[in-house]
């Protein structure tokens, strides 16, 4: 597959390449062709073109190599490995490398692990008391969008009442009318949060991390600001800096200011 950014229509390829000439639908022909690896081959006085490529890529599975420039491989300022007899420089798309990553796993798992059993009788009360609260399920399940741009399914304890966005995606806010007393309770301690222990022990998310929200939302928040698809290169997290300094968004602004 062959992907013009320049506008060249008059390029000559052989008949089995694919070619398409749209840099705005790369993510749908990444998924579209099944591709596992992007090659870029854009001039780096392209600058602009390549920071918007790689937004695009940023939180696609995918390998990505850049063709490096004379002064890159004379210098030896990157590591390159050829393909075909050409140098390439690998772009990786985490941020930590296989061993901190395996390292963080193991945190994450003897951590929660270790948590779910020391707090099971908090939990089990937890439980017990969004059962009396109100009518509705103790666990409220809900699809966010997670690591690589994949959804999941969350899960907390119930804190408002049954139904709460019945009529579609609603933010909440400290004054909410949907919330039960005892959901106020849990929220003010973050106590509704600690069923996402399991999401932890399954491997979707991270004890700290950026807080995973729902594609509804992360789709406005994109529009303005294409870099939060940068957040998705690693795991969402049961806690985060912004959680900590900002708590729960009640609007898109605030969404993004976390």
């Amino acid at each position: 597959m062959f992907l013009n950014t320049n506008g060249n229509s008059g390029l000559q390829l052989p008949a089995a390449i694919k070619k398409y000439n749209s840099l705005a639908g790369l993510s749908s022909i990444i998924k579209q062709d099944n591709i596992e690896e992007v090659i870029i081959t854009i001039e780096k006085n392209e600058r602009e073109t390549l920071v918007k490529v790689l937004q695009q890529l940023s939180d696609k599975d995918v390998n990505i190599k850049i063709t490096p420039d004379a002064v890159d491989i004379i210098s030896g300022a990157v590591q390159t490995s050829d393909v075909m007899g050409m140098p390439l420089i690998d772009v990786h798309s985490g941020l930590l490398p296989s061993w901190q990553k395996n390292l963080k796993r193991f945190v994450d798992l003897l951590v929660s692990i270790t948590a779910g059993i020391l707090l099971s009788p908090l939990l089990l009360y937890a439980a017990i008391r969004t059962k009396l609260s109100s009518k509705g399920p103790v666990l409220f399940r809900q699809e966010r969008i997670g690591y690589k741009g994949k959804p999941f399914i969350i899960y907390k304890f119930r804190s408002m009442v049954q139904d709460a966005e019945s009529n579609g995606p609603r933010l909440s806010s400290a004054d909410d009318g949907r919330i039960t007393n005892w959901g106020r309770v849990m929220r003010k301690w973050r106590l509704d949060e600690l069923p996402q222990l399991w999401n932890i022990i399954k491997g979707e998310m991270s004890l700290v991390g950026p807080r995973p929200e729902r594609k509804f939302y992360v789709e406005q928040i994109v529009e303005q600001h294409s870099e939060y698809n940068y957040l998705f290169k690693v795991k969402p997290g049961l806690t985060s800096w912004g959680m900590v300094k900002f708590g729960y968004a009640s609007s898109v602004e605030e969404m993004i200011q976390r």
